[in-house]
């Protein structure tokens, strides 16, 4: 497989929660690098164009959009 992304992925297994439209959904933040993350949600989610990632953990809130998604794992794409 070709690797894509700009810069080098870091594995990690940390709490978030994606929100948008005053909603919020948890999720579980697999990878992430300063472009973007991987997250798995336990539903099936419709998400807008741009949504909010939070990381409580590590005090991080970004805008981003979904670039990619498989069943429940989904790839994000950080907004600038």
């Amino acid at each position: 497989m070709i690797e894509k992304r700009a810069s080098q992925r870091h594995r990690v297994f940390k709490g978030g929660k994606i929100t948008f439209e005053n909603r919020g959904f948890a999720c579980v933040v697999r990878n992430i690098s300063s472009g973007g993350a991987a997250i798995d949600l336990d539903h099936p989610v419709a998400l807008p164009q741009a949504f909010t990632l939070a990381i409580a953990q590590d005090n991080v809130v970004r805008q981003c959009r979904a670039v990619w998604r498989s069943d429940k794992r989904i790839g994000l794409a950080f907004m600038q």
